[in-house]
């Protein structure tokens, strides 16, 4: 807690009860720091005489009923309109990832990773991860991909007390977003009556029930908290491993539902008649094994009731290790130089569509892919606080940084370019949309080492007027850090009703790089047609058809087995390596509210910040007309920066009226903003002469913008909120967003020649000579609007009857709407289908949270069910690069059951079992409809068992 916070009147309606304020205590969101609204719990007249901090009485807090009473005690002692998730224990959120746990609030949603089935990035009311501010500690946090949404599995669940999310801002809160700020709490150590240690560890199966190889893992931490030197110094320190051998899970992708007719997969008609055939398919077996470790040191040191400062250290590092073994062809179609066109025979047509037959001329890919992706967090913050002749003043000094490895191995196998006999390949029960219905059977053997060799199978490097290409390596590497500085003041005061006021500057300076470098694997010998035997013997049955594949790892292959032909195309140079540089100034004013209107009372804020931001960046434009893009050939580029100065002025308003009985009307008013993505923000680009455009030739290119302005947006949130005592509450809310401006992929007239282009120009036609062309870059745009509403009820059973002491239910729906919609035309996606535009990315229209519990005599049980309706969501494409696509809405079922010995000998040991993912819901991209199925992934379910010890 704040030992600062302002005292207001004992009179108020809003005061915690004592239970309720010492599970607070052990919140850590209620230690106080400067950049969280602070929400005062009620202390006790001695505590308040002797050094004016609260009690620091012994309270046992554990248990979901204790997790809910202080969330409940957050939501309904703030000034804001917020949802929290609170502690059960020392080290024990509900879940075991922070975007699990936060998922289930109402409004709030999280993407699965594809590769692991966990959940890993939070979309708060409609709006993508970008939209949300993300703070640890009250303090910005860096992100490890090229946008700003940050990945909460890099926050072990286990250093965590507390994780609010705010709804509505006010003018102290730094780094806010359009969406909400979701700021993380770590545990702080004077907050604690004595000492506390807690140790747990978990077993766990994935991958059960997946008809394919489980995998199994296990998780530890191990939590010290205690106090020295009559308890004027604190220290906490915490720890975290955990492993997972991965799961083999089951991957197949449909071309994006391509179902293309003969004639336009480059076929000859069969029999006369131009029939629908199945373009193509790539099914793959991937096993993700995965480690974690997290460490977390925190000094408090407070000598007097007037003096307090922190050190906090929290260190994490996330590594994911791919190998994945597949098959991918087309059909009757090509997938390259070396790839022939088949003939269709043996076919059963039904309403033009060969529900049956066999292709010739198949040359299938085998697939044998690896990629080790490290994420590595460094976050530290020192803060204090002086109290002196009324005024609070604080200085805050911190600096998060994240760097992001990557490193790709894709190789290919199969016939060689120069083969002479070529596979079949036959399918049954193909119904004419999803390349995935049919099961697929061939002639050839591809677990035969002897036929099938390590080459450029298809011609992919550009055949034999280009390089081979037996396999592709990318290696890259992007630093994110965030670095800042706080001053702030606060005194209480008495005029009308303004009872406090803060004034306060900070200072964050952010810089952000992507480096990448990418090349062709070759056989070594110069010859297109190269190809080496394939090591080792294993062998691999492929998902959907399974068919039989040779299998191996080709880690340590570069060097031994293959050659490596750099390659610098445009892509690489321009969206793939880039500098951005943000300064930005924060100056705000705050005043704190409470008093009456008529016979009722009221709390709440007023203020406003002004934000100066200084940015800048740097990339590569390269000139696409002397560069063929082949690795061992590299585009000609050339280094440019750009720039831009801003300003903002945004006014924010909270106000909760106090209407009896528990009852609480609030109102939300402010005018917020959220920064594009930085990969957005470079300067560079390529242009090239487009003969073929219509109109006429014309120079065309594409580019970052470092002019690039934030999104900007209008807030008005309502709520109401009934409250049961400290054990339960009903709140219905409505929101909306007017976004002022929005970014967006668009075309624009563009002079070249202003970024140094001396290229060809169109020799003929009305742009004859002309440098003038078409530039599509992202740009601000006019806005739309956002609105929904959100219903949630959280109650234990025992409110109806003693009966059901122990029983309870937490259930919220939102159904959120949009009239912002992106153009297909300026949107790098896979899967859009034809439409002209897109929903809003991140948007579910409809979203409901579950969650059944019984809790008594120290036995837990639990159900939960989170479901969101489809949406667009955005994942890694195999270029590295950020694509949007169409996710189809998924139904999650997790059941958790834990005892606790409350008495004897084992008292403070707990067991516990969870099952995660219990209906295997797949995860389902889709091309433009849900019957378009583009890539179809299953889990499994996660079977975890432990235990925990806490004295």
């Amino acid at each position: 807690m704040n030992i600062f916070a302002s005292k207001r009147s004992k009179s108020m309606a809003f005061q915690l009860n004592p239970v309720a304020a010492g599970c607070a205590v052990f919140l850590s969101m209620m230690a106080g720091s400067v950049y969280a609204q602070d929400v005062a719990p009620a202390t006790t007249a001695e505590a308040a005489k002797k050094n004016d901090v609260p009690e620091t009485a012994v309270v046992v807090v554990s248990g979901i009923r204790r997790g809910i009473e202080a969330a409940i005690s957050i939501k309904k002692n703030s000034d804001s309109i917020v949802e929290a998730i609170s502690a059960e224990d020392i080290g024990k959120l509900p879940d075991a990832t922070v975007a699990e746990s936060i998922s289930r609030l109402p409004g709030v949603t999280a993407q699965r990773d594809k590769s692991s089935g966990r959940a890993s990035t939070i979309s708060v009311r409609g709006l993508s991860p970008d939209f949300n501010g993300a703070l640890l500690n009250g303090r910005e946090q860096a992100s490890s991909g090229d946008s700003r949404g940050v990945q909460f599995d890099l926050y072990p669940a286990e250093m965590l007390g507390s994780i609010t999310i705010y709804k509505t801002p006010d003018a102290s809160l730094i780094g806010q977003g359009i969406a909400s700020t979701i700021d993380q709490r770590t545990v702080m150590p004077l907050d604690f009556g004595k000492r506390q240690v807690a140790a747990n560890y978990k077993k766990e199966r994935t991958g059960v029930k997946n008809d394919a190889k489980e995998g199994n893992g296990s998780r530890k931490s191990l939590t010290y908290i205690d106090q020295f030197a009559d308890r004027t110094i604190g220290v906490a320190l915490g720890y975290m491993k955990f492993n997972d051998s991965g799961a083999e899970q089951s991957q197949a992708d449909g071309w994006g539902g391509w179902t293309p007719k003969l004639t336009d997969a480059g076929a000859p008609l069969y029999n006369g008649q131009n029939l629908i055939v199945p373009g193509g398919f790539k099914t793959d077996l991937q096993r993700d094994p995965k480690t974690s470790e997290g460490a977390m040191a925190i000094l408090q040191y407070r000598p007097s009731k007037d003096f307090m400062t922190t050190l906090d250290l929290f260190n994490s590092k996330n590594t994911d290790n791919t190998h994945k073994t597949g098959l991918e062809g087309a059909i009757c179609g090509s997938t390259g130089a070396y790839d022939p066109n088949g003939v269709l025979t043996n076919a059963t047509i039904s309403n033009g569509v060969a529900t049956s037959g066999t292709c010739s001329n198949f040359k299938a890919d085998i697939r044998n892919h690896v990629e080790a992706i490290t994420d590595k967090l460094n976050s530290w913050g020192w803060n204090a606080r002086l109290k002196h002749d009324g005024w609070v003043t604080t200085a805050d000094l911190a600096g998060s940084k994240v760097t992001h490895d990557a490193n790709r191995y894709e190789t290919t196998a199969g016939l060689p370019g120069d083969a002479k006999v070529l596979d079949s390949i036959s399918w049954t029960g193909f119904d004419g949309k999803n390349n995935l219905s049919p099961h697929y059977t061939t002639v050839m053997s591809y677990t035969d080492r002897n036929l099938m060799k390590l080459t450029d199978h298809a011609g992919w490097g550009g055949g034999l007027t280009g390089n081979p290409q037996a396999g592709y390596v990318a290696i890259g590497v992007t630093t994110d850090e965030v670095k800042s500085f706080r001053l702030n003041s606060k005194h209480e005061l008495s005029i009308g009703p303004i009872a406090a006021v803060e004034v306060g500057v900070n200072r964050t300076n952010r810089d952000k790089a992507r480096v990448q470098n990418e090349g062709n694997l070759v056989i070594p010998g110069g010859n297109p047609y190269g190809a080496a035997v394939m090591p080792g013997t294993e062998t691999t049955i492929t998902p959907q058809s399974g068919i039989a594949v040779a299998s191996w790892d080709p880690a340590g292959s570069l060097g031994t087995i293959y050659n490596l032909l750099d390659k610098k195309d445009q892509p690489i140079q321009t969206d793939k390596n880039w500098a951005v540089s943000e300064k930005v100034t924060t100056f705000y004013a705050k005043g704190d509210l409470d008093g009456k209107l008529g016979e009722l009372s009221y709390r709440g804020n007023f203020g406003a910040q002004m934000v100066h931001t200084d940015q800048s960046s740097t990339g590569n434009f390269v000139d696409t007309a002397n560069c063929n893009g082949n690795a061992g050939k590299p585009c000609p580029a050339t280094i440019i920066g750009g720039g831009k100065t801003y300003s903002d002025f945004l006014p924010s308003f909270n106000g909760a009226l106090d209407l009896g009985n528990d009852n609480v009307l609030r109102l939300g008013l402010a005018k917020v903003l959220s920064r594009g993505k930085m990969s957005d923000m470079r300067p560079g680009g390529s242009v090239s002469l487009d003969g073929g455009h219509q109109g006429g030739a014309i120079l065309v290119g594409s580019a970052g913008n470092p002019n690039l302005e934030p999104f900007r947006a209008k807030a008005v949130d309502l709520s109401f909120e009934k409250y049961f005592d400290k054990k339960g509450y009903f709140s219905v809310a409505a929101f909306y967003k007017k976004l002022d401006t929005y970014i967006l992929n668009m075309p624009r007239v563009f002079d070249f020649a202003s970024v140094g282009y001396k290229g060809a120009k169109p020799a003929t036609g009305p742009n004859t000579g002309s440098s003038v062309g078409i530039l599509t870059q992202a740009v601000n745009g006019s806005g739309g609007d956002i609105h929904g509403i959100e219903m949630s009820l959280n109650v234990p059973f025992s409110m109806v009857t003693d009966y059901l002491d122990g029983f309870g239910v937490i259930v919220n729906s939102s159904n959120t709407s949009s009239s912002v919609t992106l153009p297909t035309s300026g949107v790098t996606s896979e899967d859009t289908g034809n439409a002209p535009s897109i929903p809003l990315p991140g948007l579910s229209k409809q979203v409901t949270n579950l969650r059944l519990y019984y809790e008594n005599h120290g036995l837990q049980l639990a159900v939960a069910m989170k479901k969101r309706s489809s949406f667009v969501g955005e994942v890694s494409d195999f270029q590295d690069n950020n694509q949007l696509t169409y996710i189809e809405g998924d139904k999650i079922i997790d059941l958790q059951a834990s005892y606790e010995f409350k008495f004897g000998y084992l008292k403070g040991l707990s067991l516990n079992a969870t099952v995660g993912n219990w209906t295997n819901a797949p995860f389902n991209r889709f091309n433009g409809t849900p019957d378009k199925i583009a890539e179809h992934i299953t889990f499994g379910r996660t079977y975890s068992f432990g235990a925990g010890y806490k004295f």
